[in-house]
């Protein structure tokens, strides 16, 4: 899974010619390690969308821009924009469910 930063963050995201879906996380987060093996399951399963990881402490300026308050927090982007968003760990079927992809 590709970790985005300030670096990457236009590349990967904003221009991806597919849906994106960034799971903002930190290292110390509970929920966050429940989370992750739900979303590598999901990048396999699927090629309609993509998910990349941001750690927040490591990139707190994509964090900010993104109002990030609670990790982990899930954003879809669809060309460029913002789509979707959700806070806290979500099952497969939910994830599926709520950003409609």
């Amino acid at each position: 899974m590709i970790h985005v930063t300030a670096d990457n963050w236009q590349q990967e995201v904003l221009q991806s010619d597919r849906p994106v879906v960034v799971d903002f996380f930190a290292t110390w987060c509970g929920p966050c390690k429940m989370q992750s093996p739900i979303l590598e399951a999901l990048e396999q399963e699927f090629d309609t969308f993509k998910i990349v990881k941001c750690d927040v402490d490591e990139a707190p300026d994509l964090a900010d821009q993104c109002k990030i308050r609670v990790v982990p927090t899930l954003i879809c982007f669809k060309d460029g924009a913002i789509y979707k968003k959700n806070e806290g760990v979500l099952r497969r079927d939910d994830f599926l469910k709520v950003f409609d992809l």
